[in-house]
């Protein structure tokens, strides 16, 4: 760990807070308890599924490196603007400030349909998950963080990490939603980071390849037939803790000078190849 998360430790210095969006379970899950063990104090946002939300703040807890750290839980789901806000202001009453913001919930179409056949329902839900829920928590934490006088504790001052998807370029016809909310994720990230740079906050974006998770359980069969003919270079799966050990380099100050930053967490499936 870096020296000023160390000296914060051994001091007792209030640990900085982030808040990670769908840390129920899978990458935001991995993400949570990375950064318990780096320090961390962790919102844990979570939409229906209290008792996995339970169980990331258990694993947080064994991850404990000083006693000002706090884990707490947080039910919204992002894609509501009523919930949303609330989520915001439920973090700070529990915590008295934000220092990071990760924005991992996300959505994939219930019914993978060819483009021809995607429905207005189905498109409306992911966007508003995936692209309209993150983008209108980057301005509520840049508002919260530009309103007042509050220093970052964390090592890269106030810091936001989009979780966003290979999706954002790679093309899949039989589920245009996700691939068009992805990519506009991926231009909010460039949006923000632009906006914010001046005042010290940062904003990148992680774009994960096949990761084992929830979400790929459906199309295990076909993506290890893909991995297995070198679509993947690395020639495996990716894993939640693949992203987290990214996003805590990010949160970490191990990229200082970094923002709008496209970061591949892919194993070199983006490569393109002849």
């Amino acid at each position: 760990m870096i020296d000023s998360l160390e000296k914060g430790r051994t001091q007792d210095v209030a640990a900085p807070v982030v808040l990670v969006t769908g840390a129920s379970r899978g990458i935001g899950r991995a993400i949570a308890v990375h950064a318990a063990r780096d320090g961390w104090s962790v919102a844990v946002n979570y939409r229906e599924n209290r008792e996995a939300a339970e169980e990331t703040l258990r694993l947080c807890g064994s991850e404990r490196r000083s006693p000002t750290q706090k884990f707490t839980a947080h039910a919204a789901d992002v894609g509501s603007d009523n919930e949303r806000e609330a989520l915001i202001q439920s973090v700070a009453e529990a915590h008295d400030r934000i220092d990071a913001l990760v924005n991992n919930a996300g959505a994939a179409p219930t019914v993978r349909r060819d483009i021809l056949e995607t429905t207005p329902s189905s498109f409306r839900r992911v966007m508003e998950t995936n692209l309209l829920g993150p983008f209108f928590l980057m301005q509520a934490a840049a508002r919260f963080w530009l309103s007042g006088t509050m220093q970052p504790r964390g090592p890269s001052g106030f810091v936001i990490v989009n979780i966003s998807s290979i999706s954002a370029e790679a093309a899949s016809l039989n589920r245009g939603e996700y691939c068009v909310s992805k990519a506009g994720l991926s231009m909010a990230s460039t949006l923000w980071a632009l906006r914010v740079a001046e005042f010290g906050i940062s904003v990148c974006e992680l774009r994960p390849g096949i990761i084992a998770t929830d979400m790929t359980v459906g199309v295990r069969e076909r993506y290890d037939a893909l991995i297995a003919e070198g679509v993947v270079p690395a020639k495996r799966w990716g894993t939640p803790d693949d992203v987290a050990a990214v996003c805590l380099a990010i949160l970490g100050g191990r990229l200082p000078f970094t923002t709008g930053a496209v970061i591949h967490v892919d194993g070199g499936l983006h490569i393109r190849r002849l």
